[in-house]
């Protein structure tokens, strides 16, 4: 038995760099002293030992244990996570590593333009050999879209180098690969089918189920990571707004800025006396309210037409909840 608690964190490329950039703006940075070490700390999490893997391992680790926590492609995670019941997604959504799995032919075959004319095709190709033969880095995602659609046999290729130039050495019909921008198809003259995707991607939260059950400790350090993560990504959609407004009083204040639907910022907006030396007998009061991003101009609007002056507006960095939705999600899944 274990008694420390583990991390796992991509370990090259564009993923690694942008987990590290996001878990520092989340305000769980990762100090790695030697560049050459795969293993790192967050000091927001004293209790959490970070490592560095590849995608593909994290999935297998949190599988069967030896890793409680992994951020990775959700890609990999249907991929690798088994039939069994190991792995839960606690987070779904962490914003970035966006692609999609998707089938791509050669531009040749001008007459396959849909996953129909990639049946006929397939058809056409069954006399002599075993079907259509489809180069991929994720055979159980791609065998099980194809069978869906009725697409058998084929003979799936597993490939672990580049996947663009099967089609043209001979060894493949088409591939199923990660698409983001679609440039490295193009340049390597192929063309995704539009419904071909197999499956939508993003980077995701894991963790090993027996750990967050059992442990304590391990269920805590969840909890905490998600209400970093989840305050910072709500803070991003959302901006506060200062402005001083002459009036009666702070509830007549109110009054006027709840006549406007964008006004009422997430739970009301605050309202203070401001105490100035050369007020001259006037009442004048300071106004707070968090906006959306997309009303923030019509908000500064409305607080000008009511009277505000001196509006200042400022990025919110985290909006910190009683208890982050998905923990509350967790609790439930684990239950």
């Amino acid at each position: 038995m274990r008694d420390d608690i583990r991390l796992a964190l991509p370990s090259k490329g564009r993923l690694e760099i942008e987990t590290v950039e996001f878990l520092a703006a989340c305000g769980l940075g990762v100090h790695k002293p030697n560049p050459r070490q795969y293993e790192a700390r967050i000091p927001a999490l004293p209790g959490l030992r970070a490592l560095l893997q590849r995608p593909g391992d994290i999935v297998v680790g949190v599988r069967q244990g030896s890793l409680d926590f992994g951020v990775t492609g959700l890609d990999m995670v249907a991929e690798k996570r088994g039939a069994g019941e190991e792995i839960v997604i606690i987070h779904d959504a962490l914003g970035f590593g966006q692609c999609r799995l998707t089938l791509a032919v050669p531009e040749e075959w001008q007459e396959v333009g849909s996953m129909a004319d990639l049946a006929a095709r397939q058809k056409e190709l069954a006399d002599g050999r075993d079907g259509l033969r489809v180069a991929t880095k994720f055979p159980n995602l791609t065998a099980a879209f194809l069978a869906e659609k009725g697409i058998e046999p084929v003979t799936l290729i597993d490939a672990e180098g580049t996947l663009e130039v099967a089609p043209a050495i001979g060894y493949a019909d088409l591939i199923a690969d990660l698409v983001s921008t679609g440039t490295t198809l193009r340049d390597n003259r192929l063309r995704p089918l539009p419904d071909g995707v197999i499956l939508h991607s993003q980077t995701v939260l894991i963790a090993n189920r027996k750990a967050v059950q059992e442990r304590p400790e391990a269920l805590a350090i969840a909890r905490k990571m998600l209400e970093y993560i989840e305050a910072r990504q709500r803070g991003q959609a959302h901006y506060a707004v200062f402005a001083n407004m002459r009036g009666e009083s702070a509830e007549a204040i109110a009054a006027q800025m709840f006549a406007h639907t964008n006004l009422g910022g997430l739970q009301g907006p605050t309202i203070a006396p401001v105490f100035h030396p050369q007020a001259n007998g006037q009442r004048w009061f300071a106004v707070t309210i968090v906006v959306r991003q997309d009303q923030l101009n019509e908000a500064i609007a409305d607080l000008r037409s009511i009277g505000g002056s001196g509006v200042v507006v400022t990025p919110v960095t985290y909006i910190f909840e009683e208890e982050p939705a998905r923990y509350r999600e967790l609790l439930k899944t684990l239950a």
